[in-house]
């Protein structure tokens, strides 16, 4: 079993589409599609994903299925719940006195995040403060729900922390979709927490993940990752990645998200 992640191109957040350098990273990454052997394809509802996926879908002659539980990870959070939390937050928008509901949950300081141990275990995050004042689990088990579901389809089926294998297959599954919810998806393939993934990768705009199952022990699959967050396409292309998903590489320039 092979399980490729792409990441929508460089986005155009107000126009829920592709920056035109978005646009030039989708075609590029489509010059490469026929090699990747996409195999089923499926894609997010939001439309930097449909947008990114179509170029290498007419390259490829194929088509994607479309999944709501691809939609980019959508746990939201109340910050008036815990004074602790604006901690973590600090960017965190205001109306008066009272804070907007925040959607990315993700994007706490890693400073806050180092002083608490349970957002580094693999199951500890659920009984943290972000899960304790927001849906956070239940939008996880959700998505991690349909993945097991797919996998079952194709004779993987989840079984504690690894996938019984009820019937061999070397096909291939392509998800075209968001940051936040591959790393959501690749934490529980590798039972560690995503908060582990949304801090330590950067997955940025049309990379590619590939995992393969290893079946070491005859009915037992594990996945593993060949590559992950591949721009080889870009690169070929003259195509310097763009710098979303990523923060201020020092905090004294500017110019680049704080």
């Amino acid at each position: 079993m092979r399980i490729l992640f792409i990441r929508h191109g460089d986005p155009d957040y107000a126009l829920d589409s592709l920056t035109e350098k978005g646009h030039r990273e989708a075609r590029l990454l489509a010059e490469t599609a026929e090699h990747l052997n996409l195999g089923e394809c499926w894609m997010s509802p939001l439309g930097r994903a449909q947008r990114t996926a179509a170029y290498s879908l007419e390259r490829t002659g194929k088509t994607a299925r479309v999944a709501e539980w691809l939609r980019e990870f959508s746990a939201s959070m109340d910050l008036n719940m815990s004074p602790e939390l604006q901690r973590a937050y600090p960017d965190a928008k205001k109306e008066g006195d009272r804070y907007l509901k925040r959607n990315v949950v993700w994007d706490m300081v890693p400073a806050y995040m180092a002083e608490h141990p349970e957002y580094y275990a693999r199951d500890g995050w659920r009984t943290s403060e972000v899960a304790r004042c927001g849906d956070m689990e239940e939008v996880y088990d959700w998505l991690t729900g349909n993945l097991d579901g797919l996998l079952a389809e194709h004779g993987y089926v989840r079984q504690g922390g690894y996938y019984r294998v009820e019937r061999e297959s070397a096909e291939t599954i392509t998800f075209f979709c968001h940051f936040g919810v591959i790393c959501a998806m690749l934490s529980h393939l590798w039972n560690v927490s995503p908060f582990v993934l949304w801090h330590g990768l950067a997955l940025m705009p049309t990379s590619v993940t590939e995992l393969f199952t290893e079946e070491r022990q005859q009915g037992t699959a594990w996945f593993r990752a060949r590559r992950i967050g591949d721009l080889s396409h870009l690169y070929a292309g003259g195509e310097e990645p763009s710098f979303a998903c990523r923060f201020c590489e020092v905090y004294s320039d500017p110019e680049q998200r704080h």
